[in-house]
C-alpha cells in the first residue's frame, strides 16, 4: 500500500530532493487554480475535416520545449527520445496542424507514417477476417571515494535485444544542472581486462522541466563504438578528473531455454487479426458462455455517449478563410442515427426585386429564400439566417443554425442545398445507441475473496494493438484450464477482470471514420469550454480519458494536460466527468483489487506512477517508499522477462521505471489513481514500437500486431504469477547491513540490503524500532538505498517487513528485543544470537565413590522471533572440572551420567554449551549434588559466608571459610588448601590458617546480577575433598559520575565546539549512551569500554548556553547527570 494514501493532494506540500551535490531543493504547494501548470502559449491548431494526419517527428531541444509543445494540445504518441540536438516526439498531425507548428517555432521533421500504412493495416485485416470466414523483450570498489566523487553510476545493464548486444548506462554527475558537458564510459572487455579495452561510448543529460535528472544513453548497436564483448566494469571519469567505477549487471538474463511456465501443450496464439470494440466484447462474451463456471461477462454501470452524431454541413463547403464571413454551420437537432442523415438545407437566391428573408420547412427540407435588393441580388448574410433558423417554429425543431466559428456572419450566404449527415461510416452491426461497456471475470471463485487483478486496454481509440493483448491473455487463462496445472492454479486462486476497450465510442471511430482518434466522442465544446462545434471540427472532439481521471489531475494543477475542448489532451470539463472514466474506477473500487496493468501502445516503454508533475520545478507526484519501489522495480523483471522470451524483444532499462522520469507528466491518468486512490499496485504498458502496425511482422524482430500481442500476453500472465506468489508468500525477509568508512572523522557510512522488497525501520537513539520509525529510503531518483551518516560506534537497531506483513525473525515490532542490531564500525562482526542451558539431576545425593547419577541438558535460543536450532556438544562440570560431554540432538537434548564423585560436601555441577556457527554458547546455573561420606572415612565439613551479601558493581566482598575433620567423632581443624568459586568458575585459592579458617576477597565485578559462591576444601593423604553449601552475593547497578570538557576554550560563532564526556564507575562495565543537550537540541554521544565520547556542535550564536549531559546507564550502571555553561563571542 502506498505510504502516501493518508495525505490529501490538494493540501500536501511535495518536495523534490536531488541527490547529487550542488543541486536546489524545490518546494511548492499546488494551486488551486488548474491554469497554473499550462505553458502559455498562444498555438492554435486546427484540425480540417478532410485532412488525414501523418504520424511525424519533432525534435525539440529541452523539455522546456516539450512542455510549451505539450501545451498546444498537439496529439502526441507515447513516445520521447533522446538524441544529440535534443528530445525527439512523434506527433500524429495534419498539414494544417504542421504549418501552424512551424509557424510556433517548432521543427517538424520526417513522416513516419501515414495513412496508407492504416489502410495497409486495415486491408490485412479485412483479408484476415475473408480467409477465416472461407477457411474457418554493484558499485565495485571505490576509485573516489563516494562521499567526495562528484559523479555517480546509478546503472550499468547489459542485454541482448533480438540478438543484438547493448549495454546501458544511467549516471548523476554533481555538475549536470548546469554543465551540457557529455560523459565518457570506458568499458572493459571482460574480467581482469583493462578499462578501455572493450571500447567506448557516451551518455548524454536527460533534464526534464528544467531539472537535471541524471545521464543517460545505450551503446550503438552498429560503428566503432558498438559492443563486441560482454564488459565486467565500467568507468566514468568526470570532467572534474573524479573517477567512477561500477560492476555491470544483466537486465532480463535469459536465453534461448523453454518457458518455465509453459511447457508441454500449452495453448496461444488465438488471435487472427485487428478486432472492433464490438467485435472485442463478442469475443469475451463468447469465452464466458464457452466457459460458464470459469468467467462472466461483467456490464459496467456507465453506458457511453454511443458512436453517435448530429448531423451537420456548412454552406458554403470547404475551409477557405475568405468564406468564414458568409458561411452558415448548420446542426441538427436528432442524432444523425436517429433522424438527422434524413434532412437537408436549401438555400434560394430569388431574382425579384425586393424580397424578405423567409424560412419554410418541407418535410426533412429546411428552404431558406435570401432577401433581396431593388436590383434583386440575394443580400441575406449568415447571421441573419441563422438567426430566421433559429426562430422558425418549425425549422428550429429540426436543425439550429450558427455563424462560422464565432464570426459576425456579414457575408451574404450562397446559394446550395446540403444534405447534413453525420459522417460516420461504421456498419450497421456498430450501434449507434449509448453503448454498455463490458469486461469478463475470470475465476474459479468470483465472490470477491480472492486477490483481484485488472487488465484494461484501449483508453485512446487509435490503439489497436493493446486489446488483442488482453484478448490473447483471457483465451490463454480459459482454454488452458483443464490441461495446465499452472494456469488452473492461476483461476482457482485470483479474480482477473478484462476490459478490453474502455473507450468502445472512440475506438470504433478509429475503424471506421479517423484512424487518429484518440480521445472519446463526446463534444463538450460550445458556450461553456468555447471550441468549434462545426462539421469542420469534427475529428477534434472529446476528452482523452487517460487524462479524465481523479489523482493529480490538470484541475489539480499538474501539466500534460489541456482545457481546450479541441486539443487531443483534452481533459474534459471535470475529474471523472466521461462515464469510460468512471467505468475505471468502479471496478478498481473493488475491495479486493491489488494488482493492475493498464495496456497503450506505442513505444515499448514499462512504467508506473508517479505519473505526473507540476511546472514549474517538476513536482511530482509522491514518490513511492524504496519498498514499493523496489517491488514496482522487481516484479518488473519478471514480467520484462516473460516478454523477453517470445522473440527475443527486450524492453530497455531507460524505457523501464516511474513514467515521469522515463516519458512525460500526463497529469489525471488512470495509474495514478488506481496506485494513489486505491493502493492498487498500477502498471503501464506501451506495446510496440509503431503506430498500428501490420497485423503479421513483415521481419522476424520488426512491428506486428500479431507477435506484439504474443509477447506482451507473456507478460500479463507473469504478472497473475507475481499476484499469485504474494498472496502465497510467508517467508519473511532478510536484512543485511554495511558499514563503510565516511569523509567525515568520526562518522561511518551504514547502508541496508533485503532479499526482497521490503521496508526497513530504524533507530539510532537507543529506542526499540518499530513500524513508525524512520524508514529506510532511496538515495534518489533511479537508485538503490540512500547512505546513512552516523556517529562511529552508534547502535543501529532495525526490523525488516515485506510487502506481504512478514516481519524478519517473526519480530514483534515495537516489543522490547524484537530487532536486528549493528554496531556501525567498520569490520564490525555481529554477535551470534544467544542461547540459554539448563540443568538437572535425576538425583541429589549419592554416595563418595559411588556412580548413578545422570545429568539432564536442554539448550535452547533465547532471542525474540525466529532463532537457529541448537546443535553441537554440551559438557559438564562438577566444580570447573571436566566430567562427560554429549552431542545435542535434534530438539537441543542432551544426558550425561556423572563419574563417581570423591569430594564429599555439596559439589556444584553445570553444563556449558560451546555454541554453533548460528548460535553462541552458554552456561548454566549451578546445580548442587550432596555427596556423603562413607561409614568410617574422616570427612570435612566446609563452612562459606559471605560479607556483605550485596554489593554494587565495581565493589568487592569478603567470602569466610572454615573446614572441620571428624574421625569417628574426634573435630579437628582443617589443614591445606580451599578453592573459593563464583557461578562454578575457580576465583581464589587460600590456605587455611592452623583454626582451619580463610578468607578471600569476592570481585570486584564488573556487571550486575547474582553471583553463586562456593568453597571446596582439596582435603589431605588421609581426608577425601568436600564443598561447602552455595552462598548468593547480589551484584546491583553501580553509581557513575559524569565529566564534561568542551574544547576549544574559546569558543565564537564561526567555530564548532566539541563536548567531550567522561563517565566514570571504577570496575563496571560503561559502555553506553549519553545525550548532550544544547538549547532544544539534543545530540547522541556513544560512550565506549573505557567511559569516553564526544560529539561536534553545530556553529551556535553568540550568548550563554546551558550544557546538559545524561549519561542514560546500562544493566549495570546508574544513570547520572551534569550541566555546564558555554560562552560563545561572537
Amino acid at each position: 500500500m502506498p505510504s502516501s494514501l493518508s495525505m490529501r493532494r490538494k493540501a500536501v506540500v511535495v518536495t523534490l530532493a536531488l541527490a547529487a551535490p550542488g543541486l536546489l531543493a524545490v518546494s511548492a504547494v499546488p494551486s488551486a487554480l488548474a491554469s497554473s501548470s499550462s505553458t502559455p502559449t498562444d498555438v492554435v491548431l486546427e484540425r480540417l475535416p478532410d485532412e488525414v494526419p501523418d504520424v511525424v517527428e519533432i525534435t525539440v531541444p529541452g523539455t522546456k520545449e516539450l512542455d510549451r509543445l505539450v501545451a498546444t494540445g498537439v496529439d502526441l504518441d507515447h513516445g520521447v527520445e533522446q538524441r544529440p540536438d535534443g528530445l525527439e516526439v512523434r506527433a500524429i498531425i495534419t498539414p494544417t496542424e504542421a504549418k501552424a507548428l512551424r509557424q510556433a517555432g517548432f521543427e517538424t521533421g520526417e513522416t513516419l507514417y501515414t495513412a496508407e500504412d492504416t489502410e495497409d493495416a486495415l486491408e490485412q485485416r479485412a483479408a484476415t477476417i475473408r480467409a477465416a470466414k472461407a477457411e474457418n523483450a554493484e558499485f565495485a570498489d571505490e576509485a573516489t571515494h563516494p562521499d567526495v566523487s562528484d559523479v555517480k553510476i546509478t546503472r550499468a545493464e547489459y542485454f541482448t535485444s533480438f540478438g543484438v548486444p547493448i549495454l546501458s548506462v544511467e549516471a548523476k554527475w554533481a555538475e549536470g544542472q548546469t554543465a551540457t558537458t557529455t560523459l565518457t564510459v570506458e568499458r572493459d572487455s571482460g574480467p581482469g581486462t583493462a578499462f578501455g579495452s572493450g571500447g567506448t561510448q557516451t551518455i548524454s543529460r536527460f533534464v526534464d522541466a528544467s531539472v537535471y535528472l541524471y545521464h543517460r544513453g545505450a551503446s550503438p548497436t552498429t560503428g566503432a563504438a558498438a559492443l563486441t564483448s560482454r564488459p565486467d566494469r565500467i568507468r566514468i571519469t568526470s570532467p572534474t578528473g573524479d573517477v567512477a567505477i561500477a560492476k555491470v549487471t544483466d537486465w532480463l538474463p535469459t536465453g534461448d531455454e523453454a518457458d518455465p511456465f509453459k511447457g508441454a501443450g500449452y495453448q496461444e496464439d488465438f488471435i487472427t487479426s485487428y478486432l472492433d470494440p464490438t467485435q472485442l466484447y463478442d469475443r469475451i462474451r463468447q469465452l464466458a458462455t464457452d466457459h460458464p463456471d470459469l468467467a462472466e461477462i461483467v456490464e459496467l454501470p456507465n453506458k457511453t455517449n454511443g458512436y453517435r452524431r448530429h448531423s451537420q454541413a456548412v454552406i458554403p463547403a470547404g475551409t477557405a478563410t475568405a468564406d468564414n464571413p458568409r458561411r452558415l454551420a448548420i446542426t441538427s437537432k436528432a442524432y444523425g442515427s436517429d433522424g438527422g442523415n434524413a434532412l437537408s438545407v436549401r438555400v434560394d437566391h430569388p431574382t425579384a426585386a425586393d424580397q424578405a428573408l423567409t424560412v419554410a420547412v418541407d418535410g426533412s427540407l429546411v428552404v431558406v429564400t435570401s432577401a433581396t435588393d431593388g436590383s434583386g441580388a440575394a443580400t441575406s448574410t449568415a447571421a441573419q439566417i441563422a438567426a430566421a433558423i433559429n426562430a422558425h417554429p418549425e425549422a428550429s425543431t429540426l436543425v439550429s443554425a450558427a455563424t462560422y466559428r464565432g464570426n459576425a456572419g456579414a457575408g451574404v450566404v450562397p446559394a446550395a442545398t446540403v444534405a447534413l449527415s453525420d459522417f460516420l461510416n461504421a456498419p450497421a452491426n456498430v450501434s449507434r445507441d449509448p453503448h454498455a461497456v463490458y469486461a469478463i471475470k475470470i475465476g474459479k471463485v468470483r465472490d470477491g475473496s480472492k486477490p483481484g487483478v485488472f487488465f484494461y486496454a484501449q483508453e485512446h481509440a487509435r490503439e489497436w494493438v493493446p486489446p488483442l493483448v488482453t484478448i490473447e491473455t483471457a483465451e490463454r487463462l480459459l482454454r488452458n484450464y483443464d490441461s495446465h496445472a499452472a494456469t488452473r492454479d492461476l483461476v482457482d486462486n485470483l479474480e482477473i477482470w478484462v476490459l478490453p476497450s474502455v473507450n468502445p465510442d472512440g475506438g470504433h471511430y478509429s475503424f471506421y471514420d479517423f484512424n487518429s482518434q484518440r480521445r472519446n466522442m463526446t463534444m463538450h465544446c460550445g458556450t461553456t469550454a468555447g471550441g468549434n462545434t462545426d462539421a469542420n471540427a469534427r475529428n477534434q472532439w472529446g476528452v482523452d480519458v487517460n487524462r479524465n481521471y481523479d489523482e493529480y489531475s490538470f484541475f489539480d494543477g499538474y501539466s500534460g494536460a489541456s482545457n481546450n475542448c479541441n486539443g487531443d489532451t483534452y481533459a474534459g470539463p471535470s475529474e471523472l466527468s466521461e462515464p469510460e472514466a468512471k467505468n475505471v474506477d468502479w471496478v478498481a473500487a473493488h475491495p479486493n483489487m491489488k494488482w493492475s496493468m493498464n495496456v497503450h501502445s506505442s513505444g515499448n516503454y514499462f512504467m508506473w506512477s508517479p505519473a505526473a508533475y507540476r511546472t514549474p520545478g517538476r513536482i511530482t507526484a509522491p514518490e513511492p517508499t524504496l519498498e514499493e519501489e523496489s517491488l514496482f522495480q522487481g516484479a518488473s523483471s519478471r514480467i520484462l522477462t516473460a516478454i523477453k522470451r517470445h522473440r527475443g524483444l527486450s524492453v530497455t532499462p531507460a524505457r523501464t521505471g516511474r513514467v515521469v522520469d522515463t516519458l512525460y507528466s500526463a497529469a489525471g491518468n488512470s495509474g495514478d489513481m488506481l496506485w494513489y486512490k486505491y493502493g492498487i499496485y498500477a502498471w503501464d504498458f506501451e506495446v510496440g514500437s509503431t503506430f498500428q502496425p501490420p497485423f503479421e511482422a513483415e521481419t522476424p524482430t520488426g512491428a506486428g500486431a500479431h507477435q506484439e500481442a504474443m509477447e506482451f500476453s507473456n507478460g500479463l500472465v507473469e504478472m497473475l504469477r507475481i499476484a499469485r506468489d504474494h498472496d502465497t508468500d510467508t517467508v519473511a525477509p532478510t536484512s543485511e547491513v554495511k558499514v563503510t568508512s565516511s569523509a567525515t572523522e568520526g562518522q561511518v557510512n551504514v547502508e541496508f540490503a533485503t532479499s526482497e522488497p521490503a521496508s526497513v525501520f530504524y533507530t539510532t537513539d537507543g529506542t526499540v524500532p518499530n513500524l513508525r520509525s524512520t524508514m529506510y529510503a532511496a538515495a534518489g531518483l533511479r537508485e538503490g538505498g540512500e547512505r546513512l551518516r552516523v556517529a562511529e560506534g552508534t547502535e543501529v537497531r532495525w526490523i525488516t517487513v515485506d510487502a506481504r506483513g512478514n516481519v524478519e525473525r517473526g519480530f514483534v515490532p515495537g516489543r522490547e528485543g524484537n530487532y536486528r542490531t549493528w554496531v556501525a564500525e567498520v569490520g564490525y562482526e555481529e554477535p551470534l544470537p544467544a542461547s540459554s542451558t539448563t540443568l538437572t539431576l535425576d538425583r541429589d545425593e549419592i554416595r563418595a565413590g559411588q556412580t548413578g547419577v545422570t545429568a539432564a541438558i536442554e539448550v535452547a535460543a533465547t532471542g525474540a522471533g525466529a532463532q537457529p536450532d541448537p546443535e553441537g556438544v554440551v559438557t559438564v562440570y562438577v566444580g570447573d572440572e571436566p566430567v562427560g560431554s554429549a552431542e545435542l540432538d535434534g530438539s537441543g537434548r542432551a544426558q550425561v551420567a556423572l563419574p563417581a564423585l570423591s569430594a564429599v560436601g555439596s559439589q556444584l555441577v553445570t553444563a556449558r554449551y560451546g555454541g554453533s556457527a548460528e548460535l553462541a554458547g552458554s552456561t548454566s546455573l549451578p546445580v548442587a549434588l550432596k555427596v556423603v561420606a562413607a561409614p568410617g572415612v574422616p570427612s570435612a565439613a566446609v563452612a562459606l559466608t559471605v560479607s556483605p551479601k550485596s554489593i554494587t558493581a565495581g565493589k568487592r566482598a569478603t567470602s569466610s571459610i572454615a573446614v572441620k575433620v571428624d574421625r569417628d567423632g574426634d573435630v579437628t581443624a582443617g589443614k591445606g588448601v580451599v578453592d573459593v568459586f563464583v557461578d562454578g568458575v575457580r576465583h581464589r585459592t587460600v590456605s587455611l590458617d592452623r583454626n582451619g579458617r580463610a578468607t578471600a576477597p569476592l570481585g570486584p565485578f564488573a556487571t550486575s546480577g547474582a553471583r553463586v559462591v562456593t568453597a571446596t576444601y582439596r582435603g589431605t593423604q588421609d581426608v577425601g575433598a568436600s564443598s561447602s553449601s552455595p552462598v548468593v552475593l547480589r551484584v546491583t547497578k553501580a553509581s557513575s559520575k559524569v565529566g564534561v570538557k568542551i574544547t576549544p576554550r574559546k569558543v565564537t560563532t564561526g567555530t564548532r565546539a566539541r563536548v567531550t564526556v567522561t563517565v566514570k564507575a571504577p570496575g563496571a562495565h560503561v559502555r553506553g549512551k549519553a545525550l548532550v543537550k544544547v538549547g532544544s537540541r539534543s545530540y547522541v554521544v556513544t560512550i565506549d569500554a573505557k567511559g569516553r565520547g564526544s560529539v561536534k556542535l553545530p556553529r551556535l550564536s553568540s550568548g550563554t548556553k546551558r550544557v546538559t549531559v545524561s549519561y542514560l546507564g546500562n544493566a549495570h550502571v546508574k544513570s547520572a547527570k551534569k550541566a555546564v555553561r558555554l560562552t560563545v563571542r561572537r
